[in-house]
């Protein structure tokens, strides 16, 4: 089934360590790019989560983040690295010691020293677990919800096909009309001149004219297509790109069949039908 390229979702996961929020959003693309963004306690997921959307879309452009919000009274905890103050306050006695005027050292400033005061390391795998499960459920919605659109976007299209194949069958049924009026008009302009046509010749210049008028040729290739393009609708593979194809197709078809016309109901016929290609390829552009 057709999947749109257009979708949100949102997922959210609470915590000992906070809360989590995941936020998907797509617009169509011609191909898949995705822009991710990251708290900084969640960067070694980065290559995990863009392999995951890659495996779950196909197409679009998405627009991937990701939040982290601490727990309300949870507070960063600090260590002080002894063995290194021990050493540090042995080196400022020796200075001390080596200079005439010693000046004051201030606990601050040997808190300041590089190494001295860390923060108390956290584990921080539940959260990178936690926050890799969030993001595929957010994906498993998004998918749910494209592939709504994409049924909608499906009953359009399939309503658009069915409206062209009648319209392929009117223009169809009126050639033997339209052949026939284009002989009455031909006899009749002879006949206003006075003059006598041979009637081998007269056979001939009929047979070349509707030669160059035959638009039977168009109509099927206009009925193959809308039936491609409904098999495509009913494929469970992505059709995108394909559908994009044959609106192409169609369109050529619907100009070569417009200016081969010299009946004015074929002519509105083609035009409605370029109107309803045209309709039918703003929708695939959103198909993935």
């Amino acid at each position: 089934m057709i999947r749109s390229m257009t979708g949100f979702a949102r997922r959210e996961r609470q915590g000992p360590w906070g809360t989590l929020v995941c936020e998907l959003r797509t617009v169509n693309h011609r191909y898949l790019e995705t822009s991710l963004r990251l708290p900084e306690e969640l960067k070694a997921l980065d290559n995990d989560v863009r392999q995951a959307i890659t495996a779950a879309l196909r197409r679009g452009k998405v627009d991937a983040n990701l939040y982290l919000k601490s727990a309300a009274g949870t507070q960063r905890s600090l260590e002080l690295d002894s063995q290194l103050l021990d050493e540090l306050v042995a080196r400022v006695e020796q200075v001390r010691g080596q200079l005439k005027y010693p000046a004051p050292v201030s606990p601050i400033d040997v808190l300041r020293w590089p190494g001295v005061v860390r923060e108390a390391e956290v584990d921080i795998k539940p959260v990178l677990a936690a926050a890799l499960e969030l993001v595929q459920e957010a994906l498993n919605e998004l998918n749910d919800t494209r592939l709504r659109e994409g049924q909608r976007i499906r009953e359009l299209l399939l309503a658009r096909c069915s409206t062209m194949r009648t319209q392929v069958q009117a223009v169809r049924a009126r050639l033997p009309e339209v052949s026939r009026r284009m002989r009455e008009r031909i006899v009749e302009r002879i006949a206003q001149l006075g003059t006598t046509a041979d009637p081998e010749r007269l056979e001939q210049e009929l047979v070349l004219y509707a030669h160059k008028m035959d638009v039977d040729e168009e109509l099927d290739r206009l009925g193959a297509h809308l039936e491609e393009v409904t098999s495509v609708l009913n494929s469970a593979e992505p059709a995108g790109r394909r559908l994009d194809f044959l609106m192409q197709e169609l369109n050529r078809e619907a100009n070569t069949l417009s200016s081969k016309s010299q009946d004015s109901e074929t002519t509105r016929a083609a035009v409605d039908m370029k109107v309803a290609i045209e309709q039918m390829r703003e929708q695939v552009q959103n198909v993935e």
